[in-house]
């Protein structure tokens, strides 16, 4: 029988394969280090103050051992495969290509426990120091966590919502929640007080962890809206002045202390694999967003076979140093950095909130990442910036970049699994290339990853040309991050690697030319929409296949190649049907000035497309500014304008750009499969998408629906010039 309620009442009775015994492990290096007593774990600048008792690890330890884990129970015939209940169960699917025993995400952490305990398992900064926490205090700080989450009341099945940026108290406050029988639900930070409201509403949230008073304040607006929150926790700065249900952290954590291991064992025991832990709100580009309720199993087997399948290694072969500044609140981040990291034994070392405002590269040269993960937009960050340095260096420095890059990517194109390299690209390597790499932070970064969004051919051709893979993965929240993952030996230009091994893939309702809907299935595949059956019924089919939206193609190796949304499709008034994506990655690859192309023409007489111009960004808002990159700059002089700014090119439509760019636009048209694919009208916005702006998601993943809405006038204004 599953608890019911907060601090272990009408719970079943402990376990007996519970362990009493009160081994003490042997002290970690850390804990060496710090001078701590038997008694007490280390302190860091977060375990200050806390006494960390050891007793539980006793139990961790002796729970981790397979003799004395209680086989999960197996799937029970009434069990469906799809609930949109948090508390219900789901029937797993197990079957010969996936037979893994499932296990709970406790177990997953007891397991990690037994063989990482004393290596280092996040690393933060505190007054421009690096401190670490190992795997043991880890653990620790997680069941006081829950103790703490206990003591305010969390229900089961009711959640904690957590608001803040990257940091060891989010992971711990995560961990903590699963263990006391709570749902994970992570909320963007960029979000507006009423899209808190509905995210907390909708999971029912008993407590939120917020980490700055700007958090604070957004819950303290929605509050009275929000019958199931009975406290709210934050841990950067404090609250200017006591609050009513309001913790500090180190208050927070001491609430604990009033709830016993035993009433904590007790739920922990009472867990299944088949109920959910985590919920994955999508940012919705329409309607409200939808609850993606994630099952242990569904973490506990991605984070292990997800990851296998990209090549990430455990601590005994490597231990994997990871940067985490992707929002958590997003499923490609959560399972890479947080539930993976505590799989393999990584070391997970967080970066600081305005990463992606430039600090990012500070941080990666510090820590220098083993793998690390990107969106697209990240990378082509990265790829801008790279260029402007060249583009103010000297001739010499800047020749010999360009001799480099060009003889490493004609070897990466040609023979990419070559391990043999011809004399001068070794050197071009070790001359030029190492260099940047090391400049970078990659200089031990084997796997770099990307997802989330489609990366343009020029973006992964010049990461090429530094000696640079980068690896997709594709999957969705509904399939709990990777369904499909690229690695050193499941590698192909332009595509989203393989199915995980376990998992499948089929398309339904196959073109021509091979392109279909595609559908996959496996252990991945989420629990359902939390409230809302209609939506998951669509989603899931009566065989439990998910229908993703997406089309795509697979080669005669298994590779996907993603060519597009089904949504996003557009169907001409003549009835032709024109995926968007190709021809706005064919604009931008011809013109290097361009940031964003839409193609627009959906029950159209004609294509249009809308394009923005690359711009500089503000360091402190990450808005785009008037200013145009050294690349833009570079693009205006080739073709005669003397332009620096946005303004200057848009404002007065210089003429040497526009006619540069309807030249561009007319040679992609040259390469358009039929007159109906043709670009027939274009404008230049008079600024780049931005996150602040709307086009924009937090993931910069473009959302099509709000860019038509906004620019309405203009893209109207192309079709009606043709009626007069």
């Amino acid at each position: 029988v599953p608890c019911t309620s907060g601090a272990g009442r009408s719970c079943p009775p402990q376990d007996p394969s519970m362990p009493d015994s009160r081994v003490t492990p042997q002290e970690s290096r850390l804990d060496a280090s710090l001078g701590t007593t038997q008694e007490h774990l280390g302190t860091s600048s977060l375990t200050d103050g806390h006494t960390l008792s050891k007793e539980p690890l006793s139990h961790a330890l002796k729970l981790s051992s397979p003799a004395k884990v209680k086989d999960a129970q197996l799937n029970s015939p009434e069990e469906a495969l799809w609930t949109t209940r948090a508390d219900g169960r789901v029937h797993l699917r197990i079957d010969p290509s996936c037979p893994q025993t499932p296990y709970t995400v406790h177990r997953m952490f007891c397991e990690a426990l037994d063989k990482y305990g004393d290596l280092s398992a996040l690393g933060f900064k505190r007054q421009g120091m690096w401190e670490h926490i190992s795997y043991n205090q880890y653990y620790l700080l997680a069941r006081k966590a829950a103790k703490g989450f206990l003591k305010l009341g969390l229900e089961r099945a009711h959640s904690v919502a957590i608001l803040g940026f990257n940091s060891p108290e989010w992971f711990f406050s995560a961990v903590g929640t699963v263990f006391a029988g709570g749902i994970v639900t992570g909320i963007y930070t960029t979000s507006s007080p009423e899209a808190c409201r509905y995210i907390a509403h909708d999971c029912r949230a008993n407590i939120i962890v917020v980490d700055t008073q700007k958090q604070l304040e957004k819950i303290l607006k929605i509050w009275k809206n929000l019958p199931h929150l009975k406290a709210v926790v934050i841990f950067q700065e404090s609250p200017p002045t006591k609050m009513a249900n309001v913790y500090t952290m180190e208050e927070f954590m001491d609430l604990g202390n009033e709830v016993t291991e035993e009433a904590l064992d007790t739920i922990i025991n009472a867990q299944q694999p088949n109920q959910c832990c985590v919920l994955v709100y999508t940012s919705g580009t329409t309607g409200n967003p939808k609850g993606v309720m994630l099952s242990q199993d569904n973490i506990t087997w991605t984070a292990h076979y997800g990851s296998q399948a990209g090549d990430i290694q455990p601590a005994e072969v490597q231990q994997e140093v990871v940067v985490s500044y992707l929002p958590l609140s997003h499923i490609a981040a959560q399972i890479y950095d947080l539930w993976t990291g505590i799989q393999w034994g990584a070391q997970v070392c967080f970066a600081e909130t305005d990463a992606l405002k430039g600090s990012l590269v500070n941080t990666l040269r510090e820590v220098e990442p083993t793998s690390h993960m990107g969106v697209p937009r990240v990378w082509e960050k990265i790829m801008e910036r790279i260029q402007e340095v060249a583009a103010q260096s000297g001739f010499i420095r800047r020749k010999m970049l360009l001799w480099a890059m060009s003889v490493t990517l004609e070897q990466n194109l040609t023979c990419p699994s070559s391990d043999l390299k011809p004399f001068t690209t070794r050197l071009a390597d070790y001359l030029v290339l190492a260099k940047i790499r090391q400049a970078l932070g990659f200089a031990k970064c084997q796997k770099n990853f990307y997802g989330g969004a489609p990366m343009t051919a020029e973006t992964q051709h010049f990461f090429l040309g530094l000696n640079i893979r980068l690896y997709a993965g594709y999957g969705l929240s509904e399939t709990s991050g990777p369904h499909f993952m690229s690695s050193p030996y499941n590698y192909r230009l332009y595509s989203s690697g393989k199915v995980v091994p376990g998992c499948r893939v089929k398309l339904v309702n196959e073109d021509a030319e091979g392109i279909g809907e595609i559908c996959l299935w496996g252990r991945t595949i989420f629990m359902g929409y939390l409230n809302m059956e209609d939506k998951t019924c669509e989603a899931i089919d009566a065989d439990g296949w998910l229908h993703t939206g997406d089309s795509g193609h697979l080669d005669a190796d298994g590779f996907l190649y993603i060519t597009g949304r089904l949504k996003e499709l557009i169907i001409t008034a003549g009835g032709e049907n024109v995926p968007p994506v190709p021809i706005e990655e064919a604009v931008k690859t011809e013109l290097p000035i361009i940031s964003n192309a839409v193609l627009i023409g959906d029950q159209r007489k004609f294509l249009s497309m809308l394009l923005t111009l690359k711009c500089t960004l503000d360091p402190d808002t990450s808005d785009p500014t008037d200013n145009l990159t050294e690349q833009a700059v570079e693009f205006c002089q080739r073709v005669g304008s003397k332009a620096a700014t946005v303004s200057e090119v848009v404002g007065k439509k210089d003429e040497a750009v526009y006619q540069a760019i309807e030249e561009g636009i007319q040679r992609v048209n040259m390469n358009a499969a039929a007159r109906p694919y043709h670009i027939q009208k274009w404008a230049v916005l008079e600024r780049d998408f931005s996150i602040s702006g709307g086009e924009l998601g937090p993931t910069m993943k473009l959302k099509r629906l709000t860019v038509l809405e906004k620019y309405k006038d203009i893209i109207d204004s192309f079709y009606q010039e043709q009626k007069k």
